[in-house]
C-alpha cells in the first residue's frame, strides 16, 4: 500500500480474498496446503486467461493478467527442475510399488503434496505416464 503500486495490491486483495472464501466455505482455518492449492489453481487460470486474451487479440487484456500471475507467482514456492521432478516421480514410483497404469493413481497421490504449487500437475502426470510405460 505504501509503495503505490496499485496492481500488486488488487493482484494480493484477490489472493486473501479467494484464501477467504475457501475458509469460510470449509468452515476451517487454510493451512499452507490448501492456501498453496489455491494459489497454484489462481495461477493456472490467469495464464490461460492470458492466452486466451492473446489469441483474441486483447493485449492490453493478457497484460493484466500476466501481471496478477506474477504477483501470485511471488507467493509461490521456487518451482521444481526437471531434473528434481523426474527424481521425485521415480522415488514415488518406487516407494509406491507401482507395477503398471493402473497404479498411477498411487503415485499421483505421492506426489500431489511434494510438487504443489512448485510444477505444473500436468507435467507430472506426463512423467509418470512416461515412467510406468503408458
Amino acid at each position: 500500500m505504501r509503495a503505490r503500486d496499485k496492481a500488486r495490491l488488487s493482484a494480493v486483495r484477490m489472493i486473501m480474498a479467494a484464501v477467504k472464501q475457501v475458509e469460510v466455505d470449509s468452515q476451517s482455518e487454510a493451512d499452507d496446503g490448501v492456501v498453496l492449492a489455491v494459489l497454484d489453481k489462481m495461477a493456472k487460470q490467469r495464464k490461460d486467461s492470458a492466452a486466451q486474451y492473446r489469441d483474441a487479440g486483447r493485449v492490453d487484456l493478457a497484460e493484466v493478467e500476466e501481471a496478477e500471475l506474477e504477483v501470485i507467482q511471488s507467493f509461490l514456492p521456487q518451482p521444481l527442475s526437471e531434473a528434481e521432478l523426474t527424481e521425485l516421480v521415480q522415488q514415488a514410483v518406487a516407494e509406491s510399488g507401482a507395477a503398471g497404469m493402473r497404479d498411477m493413481g498411487k503415485v499421483m497421490a505421492l506426489l500431489k503434496p511434494q510438487v504443489q504449487g512448485r510444477a505444473d500437475m500436468g507435467v507430472v502426470s506426463q512423467l509418470v505416464k512416461s515412467s510406468l510405460g503408458g
